[in-house]
């Protein structure tokens, strides 16, 4: 039995950060942020306290709650603004993001952080940042997966003086920091010291606000003083979906990814999924049928668009009837999220995910934040850029979900990986409660996805797919890619698991996004 609890992230500064908490006394809370600020530090592109997300919490004997602190639209749009495209290369193809000043949103992260820790946790502000503190002071290794997502995104973090000063390689200035080099931040360790000495408002109210809005006016952003001083975290009742006996609890609306697992679900209940031979043409095939009609239901239900309303239309009775009949019926980007799971030994769980966006290049002065570009991200402006509706919460495919089974089992999950997020999460959450795989196994096993028109399978030798397996689906889907290994394009799925019987923890880190898993 762990003595302590477990933690699933995509970094091992990540997790051992939140073990630490841990072990020090913290709960899952503290823990999960704990491990959200070293994220910082040991996954930069992918979370940045100029970001948002995130945290499914479930307080031992209370109620859960999801906390939304995703980032939210300007109250004013300014005519002439600093935003421009970019390419970024990630090998088979390359994908045009957009940053500059005028693509950063107002962002929660920091926000969201205190107001958890407020109302959730156990241990002193200052212990819980200062294991990413001493990660930014002394400097920290960066992975070889970190570094990866640097080479992608190398014309964003080139795209300024700043940023190219802040993550150039300590032998090469001209090239980004790579695999092994150590990555030290001076200004974001004095940032984190004054944050933990003088709370939340230091962001909001203070000099970073000021010195944001200033830099806006004068370079073509949109953010004044007003967005940071009125930003305030949400706190939503998650959703709730019953599936084979089990309750799943993840995002609500007005974010889409969990209320498309929702539908998912619900449209694979009662088909016998879990008889067929997992990995089978007919799984899969099976499978890949109901994301296709998921991509259908959320833009026919309005989801896309008008989250809250659409979310009524994909949960009516007679509109999921008729997608069931339909799959009943048919003949057989990486993008900047990060996931970290915890559950400690009292059975608290808490279930995070966080993004940046790709960044937008610009650096709050004597910060070391890069500020996201979430007004640049195309999957979360539906309506183009520039048409987005002023001071209002914008949407995120982000699922950090929770299952609950009847037996005391509780699995808490997410994953990083854009569009992807919702196939990644519903395929773990159907390996451990449709096949009963261990939840280790479960964020490892091959995975599809389905989006436009294209069937994407991991095939090869690496945990993908049976070679005939994928010839079937090549030759029965008109447009089908199969990938030689394993990739991060189809997400990261961090989970821990607590049995309440046994009182046992265990857990997963997804190999496509650098899982790391610590039981204590």
């Amino acid at each position: 039995m762990a003595k302590y609890g477990a933690v699933a992230a995509g970094d091992r500064e990540t997790a051992h950060a939140a073990a630490e908490i841990l072990k020090s006394g913290g709960n899952a809370f503290d823990a999960v942020l704990g491990g959200l600020f070293a994220s910082t530090i040991a996954e930069p592109v992918l979370s940045s306290l100029g970001g948002g997300g995130f945290l499914l919490a479930q307080p031992k004997g209370a109620e859960a709650v999801l906390y939304d602190f995703f980032a939210h639209t300007p109250r004013y749009k300014r005519d002439e603004i600093d935003f421009y495209p970019v390419m970024a290369d990630f090998g088979d193809v390359t994908q045009e993001f957009h940053i500059g000043m005028g693509s950063i949103a107002t962002p929660g992260m920091v926000r969201g952080a205190f107001d958890v820790h407020r109302e959730l946790g156990f241990m002193p502000i200052k212990e819980i940042i200062t294991p990413a503190l001493d990660l930014a002071r002394n400097g920290v290794k960066l992975s070889p997966l970190q570094a990866y997502i640097f080479e992608i995104v190398e014309p964003i973090y080139k795209a300024t003086l700043d940023c190219r000063s802040h993550y150039a390689s300590p032998s090469s200035p001209d090239q980004l920091i790579g695999a092994g080099e150590v990555l030290r931040i001076e200004d974001k360790a004095d940032f984190l010291d004054a944050l933990a000495h003088e709370g939340d408002d230091l962001f909001y109210r203070g000099e970073v606000a000021q010195r944001v809005a200033l830099d806006c006016e004068d370079q073509g952003g949109h953010l004044g003083r007003e967005d940071f001083e009125n930003y305030q975290v949400i706190k939503r009742a998650p959703l709730v979906i019953e599936f084979e006996g089990a309750r799943i609890l993840t995002n609500p609306p007005p974010s889409v990814g969990g209320i498309l697992i929702g539908f998912a679900l619900d449209l694979i209940g009662g088909t016998g999924l879990g008889q067929l031979d997992f990995g089978s043409f007919e799984h899969l095939d099976r499978l890949a049928r109901v994301m296709e009609l998921s991509n259908q239901a959320r833009v026919e239900s309005g989801l896309n668009r008008h989250p809250d309303e659409g979310a009524e239309t994909l949960l009516d009775p007679e509109f999921l009837q008729r997608y069931r009949t339909e799959v009943l019926g048919q003949p057989g980007s990486h993008r900047g999220t990060t996931q970290i799971s915890v559950i400690d030994r009292h059975g608290n769980a808490a279930s995070l995910t966080v993004s940046n966006g790709e960044g937008s290049a610009y650096i709050a002065p004597g910060t070391g934040v890069v500020f996201n570009n979430m007004l640049g991200e195309e999957d979360i402006n539906p309506d183009g850029f520039h048409q987005w509706p002023q001071d209002t919460r914008m949407s995120s495919m982000m699922a950090p979900s929770l299952i609950q089974r009847p037996d005391g089992l509780t699995v808490a999950l997410g994953s990083g990986g854009s569009n992807r997020i919702r196939t990644a999460v519903l395929q773990v959450i159907l390996a451990i409660l449709e096949f009963d795989v261990p939840v280790q196994d479960a964020v490892e096993l091959g995975r599809i996805h389905y989006e436009r028109g294209l069937l994407s399978v991991e095939g090869g030798r690496e945990g993908g797919f049976d070679e005939g397996v994928c010839t079937q689906l090549v030759k029965a889907f008109k447009h089908c890619k199969v990938w030689e290994q394993r990739n991060l394009f189809f997400g990261g799925v961090h989970a821990v698991q607590y049995e309440a019987a046994t009182k046992k923890l265990s857990g997963g880190g997804d190999s496509r996004r650098g899982g790391t898993v610590l039981v204590l």
